[in-house]
């Protein structure tokens, strides 16, 4: 984490520079013009040698679209670490390797017919794999209602809410056999979940904004939340600087394992 002062002072120096990297109205012009069509993409990566060896990527896509009728998000998300850890063999022995420690992939789409200009029915499901992770995998489908509570050119704050089905393989649990601990598969379990969606944007200055947007999806076996929170700041009207929070959260987790994880990322963000 020696990393995150550098980090802010790179944003602070950016958002000084404000002036340099404002949006135009034309930008509004071109996502109507493109069906209300937008997107970007990120990538983040970092490698250390020396005293340790480490290497981090992680990439993000999105498109959204937003029209007089429908209201729409696709995206996909991946991760991957690697980085010593200590590792005993078959002779008792303690040893330092450099392999994966983290590996996610995600993707989901939601997708929304407008019944006013607030309101609108939408259809959402994601589907994500991790290695490490407290499920082995977990996919949600699911239908509900949203509504648009506030949205000007600053501000914008919507929410979703439904009900879904989710359907997960809780990751291998270690179990003692003839005194060697080995990985047992677990049997995947559906159940109903209440999916809740709610999404806050904010534009502090002309090139600077910030997202948050918190993810529910609970059931009576398993509760799963997500946040993610975001501050990006523009360097040129398509390129840009995202500093990333991310907090996860599994009610039902391996013994040894912890419930929460968090993740902060620094990107660089293509916008088109």
């Amino acid at each position: 984490m020696k990393k995150a002062p550098l980090s802010i002072l790179i944003f602070a120096a950016l958002a000084a520079s404000g002036a340099h990297a404002q949006t135009t109205p034309s930008d509004d012009a071109n996502a109507a013009s493109n069906g209300g069509w937008s997107g970007s993409g990120e990538f983040g990566f970092a490698s250390s040698r020396g005293n340790s060896r480490s290497e981090n990527l992680n990439a993000k896509l999105g498109l959204t679209q937003e029209n007089e009728l429908w209201k729409n998000n696709f995206f996909l998300n991946g991760l991957r670490s690697k980085g010593e850890v200590k590792v005993v063999d078959s002779n008792g022995n303690t040893l330092n390797r450099f392999s994966t420690t983290a590996n996610r992939y995600e993707g989901g789409a939601s997708v929304g017919y407008k019944l006013d200009p607030r309101s609108y029915i939408v259809g959402a499901a994601r589907y994500e794999h991790d290695d490490f992770g407290s499920n082995l995998w977990q996919g949600t489908v699911s239908l509900g209602y949203g509504y648009i509570a506030l949205k000007n050119q600053r501000t914008e704050l919507s929410f979703e809410i439904g009900p879904g089905y989710k359907r997960y393989r809780p990751a291998d649990e270690l179990q003692d056999v003839g005194g060697v601990m080995v990985p047992v598969r677990q049997d995947s379990v559906g159940e109903g979940v209440a999916r809740g969606l709610a999404n806050y944007k904010y534009r502090l200055t002309d090139n600077t904004a910030f997202e948050d947007t918190l993810l529910v999806e609970a059931g009576s076996k398993n509760k799963y939340y997500q946040n993610d929170a975001g501050l990006s700041v523009s360097m040129t009207r398509k390129m840009a600087l995202k500093l990333g929070f991310q907090v996860r959260y599994n009610s039902d987790t391996q013994p040894g394992t912890k419930s929460t994880d968090t993740l902060t990322t620094t990107n660089l963000v293509y916008n088109f």
